[in-house]
């Protein structure tokens, strides 16, 4: 139990709470905002004329047609929508979408008449039924909803953008941070990982599912080889805050020293080249997977790099055996809880680089 006497005398207690509010304090100067209400009818009006923004983290149509049915549906039945979070830009005074394109895409096509409504949960005699089916009536109506939205001023840093989407969308589908580092950070070496991503030979080496592909998946794989290869001094448990910082340093880094570009294109060409090699199945738990697992890309990915690392012979060398990358020991250390912590992240690249070595 704790002793609340003992708390209240600590010395160091009083310059902690110090501290601490002025963190407070100075986070909040970077989240200044204001609210706003559109009509639905303005909002897919504002989607349709190109007066949003929709950053590069947001580009593609990812919702599914049933995903968007039952959004419509919501809308239809007057519950509550989601805040659209929007950021003022301080040159043009464009709303750049900071969460919400998917629902904002769906309303413009709804009103567009391109959106036929699939299975509904409540609403099932509207299956089958566009915009342009419904009474006049209710046209107007729908077109009179409205949903709130909170803007963001210019002062709102991209860090302050990345964690409110990061936040929003805490717990849905993956890969929203390589979607949002991909607007939010863009410059030299995100291109890099942008075009290595869509290397043909790495998508034969590390399979992603077509919803993935969309989602940058294999923009965050490259990513994360890149960040842990270049070591892990300031990794704390938390993998997008670590990247985050990462490939902003490394814009910095590469629009000061463009010529070091190749250095990592080649460091990552000559990996997975070793990985081709030696692992007949890339990076697939199966023979036959369709997806490659982060933490067993990471650990074959990024050990590969480090054994070729201490012996580059290892790259004109014999195939090693790695028969034990199919085995329970190695799906054990590569699955399970906890895989982001860093003691099971040094750990299953250690377990690589060491087998690749011979040890």
């Amino acid at each position: 139990m704790i002793d609340t006497n003992e708390i209240q005398s600590d010395p160091l207690r009083p310059d902690k709470i110090a501290a601490a509010e002025a963190q407070i304090v100075e986070q909040s100067k970077r989240i200044e905002f204001f609210l706003t209400e559109y009509s639905v009818e303005l909002l897919a009006s504002k989607m349709a004329n190109g007066d949003f923004i929709i950053p590069q983290y947001q580009r593609e149509d990812t919702w599914e047609p049933d995903r968007k049915s039952r959004f419509i549906e919501s809308l239809l039945m007057g519950l509550p929508i989601p805040f659209l979070f929007f950021w003022e830009s301080p040159t043009t005074g464009k709303l750049e979408i900071v969460d919400g394109s998917q629902r904002l895409r769906t309303i413009e096509q709804f009103l567009a008449n391109t959106l036929v409504l699939g299975e509904l949960d409540q609403l099932d005699q509207l299956e089958g039924l566009r915009f342009c089916d419904l009474p006049t009536s209710r046209q107007r109506k729908i077109k009179n909803r409205s949903i709130r939205g909170i803007v963001l001023n210019e002062h709102a840093d991209e860090r302050a953008r990345f964690d409110i989407f990061d936040r929003i969308n805490t717990g849905s589908m993956v890969a929203n941070k390589a979607e949002v580092r991909r607007g939010a950070l863009i410059g030299p070496f995100l291109d890099l990982a942008i075009e290595l991503a869509e290397d043909a030979a790495f998508a034969e080496l590390a399979p992603v599912p077509p919803k993935s592909v969309k989602l940058r998946e294999r923009e965050e794989l490259v990513t994360r080889f890149f960040a842990y290869g270049d070591g892990l001094e300031d990794y704390h448990d938390r993998p997008s805050e670590f990247l985050f910082r990462y490939v902003k340093k490394m814009n910095e880094y590469f629009a000061e020293s463009p010529n070091d570009i190749e250095k990592y294109r080649n460091r990552f060409h000559e990996t997975m080249m070793f990985v081709g090699r030696a692992f007949p199945h890339g990076f697939r738990r199966t023979p036959h997977g369709i997806a490659s697992p982060r933490a067993r890309f990471e650990a074959i990915a990024i050990g590969c790099y480090l054994a070729l690392k201490d012996r580059p012979e290892l790259a004109a060398g014999s195939i090693p055996d790695t028969s034990w990358a199919m085995e329970e020991e190695f799906r054990t250390i590569t699955g399970g809880d906890g895989a982001n912590g860093i003691g099971r992240l040094r750990g299953r690249i250690a377990f690589v680089r060491d087998k690749l070595k011979g040890k």
